[in-house]
């Protein structure tokens, strides 16, 4: 594998190092010692999948509170996305700035996202599968999001939202004090 960093500190791109025959190719996708010596969780107690049948749908900017928050190794299985990630650490030096990604079957490649992100998705290609890898048990009091078009994160997404849940329409835009206060809070229930 190899392992490339991001501009955003803990979040890394993961692409296969194939090895090709006459039978195809076969690639590693993970290694405990090989994600544990670039600082990467090596425990995975869940595992999720989302289908995606049309183009243009968007998912996201979700997130977990603390302390349910979730790293996640994300990789598209079928198809082709835009992954974005949003650091929403209040003490990173880099809070509200925004990464993205193309993730394809075809590329192979994987998005290791740290606790404490934001991760949203778009999909280019119908028929999309987003296979996800969960640090955390899914916590329903602790989701938090917000809106994918927030100017603050300033993610240029490729093509048009087509389909997005009402959930999603109803995020609220980032606000640095009112997140660092829902951190706060979340820490001190």
């Amino acid at each position: 594998m190899i392992f490339s960093e991001t501009p955003l500190a803990g979040a890394w791109l993961i692409d296969p190092e194939p090895f090709g025959d006459e039978r195809g190719t076969f690639a590693r996708t993970f290694c405990r010692r090989e994600f544990a010596e670039h600082g990467i969780e090596t425990e995975f107690p869940q595992a999720n999948v989302s289908c995606n049948p049309r183009v243009g749908t968007l998912r996201g900017i979700h997130f977990q509170l603390p302390p349910h928050e979730e790293g996640k190794l994300v990789r598209c299985s079928r198809g082709r996305i835009f992954d974005a990630i949003v650091d929403l650490r209040p003490s990173s030096t880099t809070l509200a700035q925004s990464f993205a990604i193309e993730l394809s079957a075809a590329n192979g490649r994987q998005l290791y996202i740290p606790k404490g992100f934001g991760h949203g998705l778009l999909t280019l290609e119908p028929e999309s599968e987003v296979s996800y890898l969960m640090s955390e048990y899914y916590a329903p009091s602790a989701v938090g999001g917000y809106r994918y078009d927030d100017p603050t994160f300033a993610i240029t997404w490729p093509s048009e939202v087509e389909v997005i849940s009402k959930k999603d329409t109803g995020l609220s835009q980032f606000d640095r004090a009112g997140h660092e206060q829902l951190i706060r809070d979340a820490h001190n229930p």
